[in-house]
């Protein structure tokens, strides 16, 4: 396994997450929208010892996303108001509802793109201490480049060229699988209920000046048609979704 560290990992002195060493706990949140057809097959693809605390959040689904999760064990949480942050939001706040958090909060898509069972080479740095952030970058592989659309490749692109100008800082993909500790994602303070929630998280996360690390995972394409790169109009909002998070991070009165 590599793992891109950056320079923001020699902020802070190395520690492990959970608690006397023990295996640290781990959420999942998978947002959906009419995903019937894939999610039971990314949930069965957890791997065995992951499985006790998968979060579904259903974004309108019209399909039968929901009982299908339910049938392969996940807690569904409904979120009506639509868009990807907005249900990453309330995966979010369903866990903070509990008396106690997880250590740590895993993200993946819920088409079938991202493979779930690299889920502990994600989260590998954060446990080891080394990380409080690591993107699953779909750039560092071949063959997931090449599972990508060129649209999606060309944003990821100049997404990820905008940031290294403004914060110096080379991320090579807004990749949705990814891992975070429970402490960093408050600092964060997520808003974004839109496409652009990647974006902010990685910007955020150097803004705080978190300890940040990419680990390269496979990739392939979805299971039925993508709501934003699958149609011009989905890849033009979203493209304008996260351009615009950027420059509001960068020259907005968020911090």
């Amino acid at each position: 396994m590599s793992t891109r560290n950056t320079p923001y990992t020699q902020r802070h002195e190395s520690r492990s997450v959970g608690t006397n060493g023990t295996k640290p706990e781990t959420a999942t949140i998978i947002p959906v929208l009419n995903e019937a057809a894939a999610i039971g097959t990314v949930i069965d693809a957890i791997p065995a010892g992951w499985r006790h605390d998968v979060i579904v959040v259903d974004n309108g689904s019209t399909d039968g996303t929901p009982e299908a999760a339910a049938a392969h064990g996940a807690e569904v949480v409904y979120e009506p108001r639509r868009g990807y942050g907005s249900a990453c939001l309330a995966g979010i706040a369903r866990l903070a509802s509990r008396p106690a958090p997880p250590d740590i909060v895993v993200f993946i898509d819920g088409d079938a793109s991202d493979y779930p069972e690299e889920m502990p080479r994600l989260v590998a740095p954060i446990a080891a201490g080394s990380a409080d952030l690591v993107i699953g970058s779909r750039a560092l592989l071949a063959s997931s480049r090449a599972a990508l659309l060129p649209q999606a490749r060309f944003g990821n692109r100049l997404a990820t060229s905008l940031i290294n100008l403004f914060w110096w800082f080379p991320y090579s993909d807004l990749g949705p699988f990814r891992a975070i500790t429970w402490t960093a994602l408050q600092r964060l303070g997520m808003r974004d209920r839109t496409f652009g929630w990647t974006v902010e998280m990685q910007v955020r996360a150097l803004k705080r000046g978190l300890r940040v690390a990419e680990v390269p995972v496979s990739y392939r394409q979805r299971i039925g048609t993508s709501k934003i790169t699958g149609t011009v109009k989905g890849s033009v909002m979203a493209g304008w979704m996260i351009i615009a998070t950027i420059f509001s991070e960068r020259f907005g009165r968020t911090t």
